[in-house]
């Protein structure tokens, strides 16, 4: 347009404006000062930007156990307005709807508080949830959402990771047992061979190893071959309630041996408000232990890696976080490597 304004200007002046012009597009073009490369580096890159892939975004999964009782709703109702500020998966590990978890307990007490987040939320259930009718009002509540009484565990995917649900009551009507050849075990063993690839997750609301002060409530052996199969598979994290308390577990094997390399991390998160428990001596690999504190764990799902905040209800409560690798993705890396 410069150059069309000069020529139309009347007179000898036409001239020297052209031959200007011409000068400085030549010695713009010639120009090797900071201002040019500058100017000439600006699109490049950013229309290279346009054309790179764009960085995998993360998933969240958030939540705890044993959550809500209409004695003292109070507990339900502080995690709850957590999680209203946490956008993304809520898993609910068991013990819902207190004391027996009957189908007006799951309307007013769950329902009104944890139930407000229905649409997002995997459930497993506790031994509470089959206090009444064998499970029948949790069944209810979730319908397909929480499978079957015959068939009460499932998986789903978040991004990268693959999620298990699992139903740690292993004698509950239509479970089956948790051992190796029970309908559950069979279905996990093919559930994981299908997501080889995958990061692994995994909760129920029994853990196979805590520090409670009760044994017999602490520690459940029977869910010992449904840990081997998740090791097997290169699993990184199981998570559990029961106990209502947290408590943090170095990666381990299922025998308990510490397992850097290859183990999965139990958190045990029974904080989601109906009350505390104490704990007893720390377990070997428990690294931190917590009896005071209702909050959400809540868990960033990245492609080959995860990290964990324990959110505590009041803003100066206990905390807890840190950050660990999927083992499948490091596999697969090193594959490539060969």
């Amino acid at each position: 347009m410069y150059l069309k304004a000069t020529r139309n200007q009347p007179g000898a002046r036409g001239l020297p404006l052209f031959s200007a012009a011409i000068f400085t597009l030549i010695a713009a073009a010639c120009s090797v000062g900071p201002d040019s490369h500058v100017a000439a580096s600006h699109q490049g890159p950013t229309a290279h930007a346009e054309n790179k892939p764009k960085a995998a975004k993360p998933y969240v999964l958030v939540g705890a156990g044993d959550i809500a009782a209409c004695s003292v709703l109070a507990g339900a109702e502080a995690t709850a307005k957590l999680i209203e500020q946490i956008p993304g998966t809520v898993f609910a590990a068991g013990d819902l709807a207190y004391e027996r978890g009957t189908a007006a307990e799951f309307r007013d007490c769950y329902g009104t508080t944890w139930g407000r987040f229905k649409d997002r939320t995997k459930p497993t259930p506790g031994n509470h949830d089959y206090n009444y009718g064998g499970g029948a009002a949790y069944f209810a509540y979730w319908g397909g959402a929480a499978g079957t009484p015959d068939k009460s565990y499932y998986g789903f995917d978040l991004g990268n990771w693959h999620v298990v649900a699992l139903n740690t009551n292993c004698a509950a009507p239509g479970v089956g047992g948790c051992g190796t050849g029970s309908p559950q075990e069979k279905w996990l063993k093919q559930d994981l061979a299908e997501h080889a690839s995958s990061c692994i997750a995994a909760f129920g609301h029994h853990a196979l190893y805590s520090s409670g002060v009760f044994p017999s409530h602490a520690a459940h052996p029977e869910l010992k071959d449904l840990w081997r199969d998740l090791y097997e598979a290169h699993a990184d994290l199981i998570l559990a309630g029961h106990e209502h308390s947290y408590e943090r577990f170095a990666p381990q094997d299922p025998d308990a041996n510490a397992d850097e390399k290859s183990g999965m991390r139990e958190m045990v998160v029974g904080t989601g408000g109906r009350s505390h428990d104490p704990l007893g001596t720390a377990r070997p690999n428990s690294e931190v232990r917590n009896i005071d504190t209702y909050g959400v764990l809540k868990l960033t799902l990245w492609p080959d890696r995860y990290q964990w905040e324990f959110i505590p209800v009041n803003a100066d409560g206990f905390r807890d976080s840190g950050e660990g690798m999927c083992h499948n993705a490091a596999r697969q890396r090193g594959d490539a490597k060969k």
